[in-house]
């Protein structure tokens, strides 16, 4: 199983996640991209980018719940789910391009969340394949170290 795969089945257990999140596209993109003539590769990186963001915020929401990052959740799903190109990506992402501002605007993370806010911000920025191997391979190993049973600190 690659990486890629491996971070979607980590961040995404929990049945009624599963079924929501790992769709065809999900799992499929990354086989996909591999596989692709290379005209079509472009579309699959974009959806192999998709599916780690995806995973490293769904890591994220889980471990602070936050609000806005499950906002941004249901973006990132609808463009792995309804686009058919880059073009459409962009358009998808662009419309709630006000979500990533509030992401970040409104953001308090301890030190685990700030490892999974800089893989986030390094897979929307990767521009090759093997940088998004790499976030992949540090997002596997991330995720199996959160610890999502920690309460919150009291005042």
């Amino acid at each position: 199983m690659s990486p890629y795969e491996q971070l979607l089945h980590l961040a995404f257990h929990a049945p009624n996640d599963v079924r929501y999140y790992l769709t065809p596209p999900a799992r499929q993109a990354y086989d996909r991209f591999r596989r692709a003539p290379r005209p079509e590769q472009p579309f699959y990186f974009e959806q192999v980018r998709l599916g780690l963001a995806l995973s490293l915020l769904k890591l994220f929401s889980d471990l602070g719940d936050n609000h806005d990052a499950r906002a941004l959740l249901d973006v990132l799903h609808r463009a792995l789910n309804d686009s058919n190109s880059p073009e459409d990506i962009d358009r998808i992402i662009g419309r709630e391009a006000r979500l990533f501002d509030r992401l970040y605007d409104n953001l308090y993370v301890n030190d685990e969340g700030e490892e999974l806010m800089n893989l986030f911000g390094r897979t929307l920025e990767a521009d090759a394949p093997q940088v998004l191997e790499e976030i992949a391979l540090e997002g596997v190993a991330l995720a199996r170290t959160l610890d999502f049973t920690r309460e919150e600190d009291e005042e």
